[in-house]
């Protein structure tokens, strides 16, 4: 039994005082109550449910900064930033899987976030053959994630085409793909895998996009497992709306929507490119939209109608896609200043009279413990221990407790961290993960081999 006492914490009845936690064995929250002495408890100056990052391809982490040169084309964009990709995806073995993953995967413990949502597309051997065990790559995966303690939706993606008019994958996409018995196997083997970690884990689905995928396809692979969460791509780039709409005659949310059942159990990553319908109609479904800004602002890919779709009751969440930054306050940040930046105004993202840090830090707990399919987002007793301690300074004192969010969004950044709990498991102390000098060790020595082939 582990015993917390807060000075500050936030909880569903509000922010409180002098609150005192303490986590079963399982990792869930035991008891709870404000107005409590330390009484031996670790202490910590505020303590808040922690957020989930409901999108993440870990793999990426690895050649972070390494497409930030201009071509000599000067026609740069997310298709030219995938060739690059590509080409460092070539040279990864399962070994550089793990330990890329599990450095990412401390970062985000690091940076608040206690769990997250492994969209996994990187399956086979260079060239598209098989390993002897399919589902190889998904076990690295859960191995990188036993080893931080971080709390894993895992989702296997499927991925069949080049492209929405079917063509066949070639080059690197070769490692990424399946047939659906192939694909139905991989799911088995992932979730064999995944039973080696805590009961907190749970394994989803993912079909990578309507490029990649019939919506037939998309279909069957929400069928195999009708419990679980389902993510996919969509709408992320001008010109994977213009495919889609000139082979199936409509847009990417609108086809979608009209030919698949989507509720509460999907998450549409990005959905940036959206009309007014598609916006409506995307909140009406219940569907999380995935929202990762900080890589979108990255690799251009515009901003999402955050306030039209927060107007029609859209529920969202927020992910670290590419890892080439890892920051709850940042990409809360990038959210909250893209709208500001296309609206010329400000505190967009709360309504009149509310804090903009605590309605963004809210809705995306909301959207992300929906999105992964997780009991957790709220300090309640029989939660999952997910939780998050921060050192805001001394301004908030003055001003107000919603401050505490507002100056960790907009002023600060991951060193206000100082504990980070995953189903109860206390894995970042005094701002470093437990584990952190072992992990980078391995990362920098794989790291540094992988540019040298490059």
């Amino acid at each position: 039994m582990q015993e917390i006492f807060a000075h500050t914490a936030l909880t569903p009845a509000g922010w409180r005082n002098n609150v005192r936690l303490t986590i079963d064995d399982e990792g869930r929250i035991a008891s709870i109550s404000s107005d409590a002495r330390s009484g031996g408890a670790l202490e910590v100056p505020v303590l808040l449910p922690a957020i989930l990052n409901l999108h993440s391809h870990t793999f990426q982490r690895g050649f972070a900064g390494l497409a930030e040169r201009r071509s000599m084309e000067g026609h740069d964009s997310f298709w030219t930033w995938r060739e690059v990709m590509y080409r460092f995806l070539d040279q990864l073995h399962p070994e550089d899987v793990q330990t890329i993953a599990a450095f990412a995967f401390m970062e985000m413990q690091e940076a608040g976030f206690c769990a997250v949502a492994e969209f996994h597309y990187l399956h086979h051997q260079r060239g598209g053959e098989a390993y002897a065990d399919i589902a190889e790559l998904s076990s690295r995966i859960v191995e990188a994630a036993h080893e931080t303690g971080i709390g894993l939706t895992l989702l296997p993606v499927f991925y069949h085409y080049g492209g929405a008019d079917r063509r066949p994958l070639k080059g690197g996409q070769l490692r990424f793909g399946n047939a659906m018995d192939d694909f139905a196997r991989l799911i088995e083997g992932a979730e064999r895998h995944l039973s080696r970690l805590s009961p907190d884990a749970r394994l989803g689905l993912s079909a990578h996009s309507l490029r990649a995928a019939t919506i037939e396809q998309v279909g069957a692979v929400a069928s195999l497992r009708p419990d679980a969460p389902i993510h996919m791509h969509i709408a992320e780039q001008v010109p994977e709306v213009e495919e889609v709409l000139q082979v199936f005659g409509k847009r990417p949310v609108e086809y979608l929507l009209r030919e698949i059942d989507v509720d509460e159990r999907w998450c549409l990553i990005h959905s940036t490119h959206m009309n007014a319908l598609e916006t409506e109609a995307l909140a009406r479904s219940g569907a999380v939209a995935g929202l990762c800004p900080v890589t979108e602002a990255n690799l251009g890919d515009g901003i999402f109608n955050a306030l039209s779709f927060r107007q029609a009751q859209g529920i969202f969440g927020i992910g670290t896609d590419s890892n080439i930054r890892i920051s709850v306050a940042e990409e809360l940040r990038q959210l909250e200043y893209s709208q500001r930046l296309k609206q010329h105004a400000r505190a967009l993202m709360a309504e009149p009279g509310q804090s903009c840090g605590r309605s963004l830090y809210e809705a995306a707990l909301a959207g992300g413990t929906r999105a992964l399919g997780r009991d957790s987002g709220s300090l309640e007793v029989g939660r999952w221990a997910d939780m998050v301690a921060i050192d805001p300074g001394g301004l908030t004192a003055v001003v107000g407790k919603d401050a505490i969010l507002e100056s960790w969004i907009f002023c600060g950044g991951n060193d206000a961290v100082t504990d980070l709990w995953s189903a109860g498991r206390h894995m970042v102390r005094g701002g470093r993960h437990v584990a952190r000098e072992a992990i980078t060790h391995r990362y920098l020595a794989t790291v540094r081999r992988l540019v040298q082939a490059l």
